[in-house]
């Protein structure tokens, strides 16, 4: 069942146009990927310390708060993705 698996035949056209696609082209250059790991894990962890030191009273702090955690979290979230990828992990 597993590893006994035949590959995938492709019919007349179809194995056309595979063979006329584009190659994948990165967004974000593979030798540019630990650059901006670095720089948004840098921004997030930045971000995160000024999270822990704002202010939490009132109904501002609260917007305070989210106003900082959101972008803290998108840069974490997406500098580990590109960790991922500049060590050769790619998910």
């Amino acid at each position: 069942m597993f590893g006994k698996e035949e590959p995938v035949k492709l019919k007349g056209s179809l194995q056309k146009q595979w063979s006329l696609a584009p190659a994948y082209v990165p967004a974000v250059s593979i030798q540019m990927q630990p650059f901006v790991a670095t720089l948004l894990l840098v921004v997030g962890f930045l971000l995160t310390a000024l999270f822990s030191i704002t202010d939490k009273k009132g109904i501002f702090g609260l917007g305070k708060q989210i106003a900082i955690a959101i972008p803290a979290s998108v840069s974490l979230g997406f500098g580990f993705v590109y960790l991922l990828c500049a060590v050769g992990v790619y998910i």
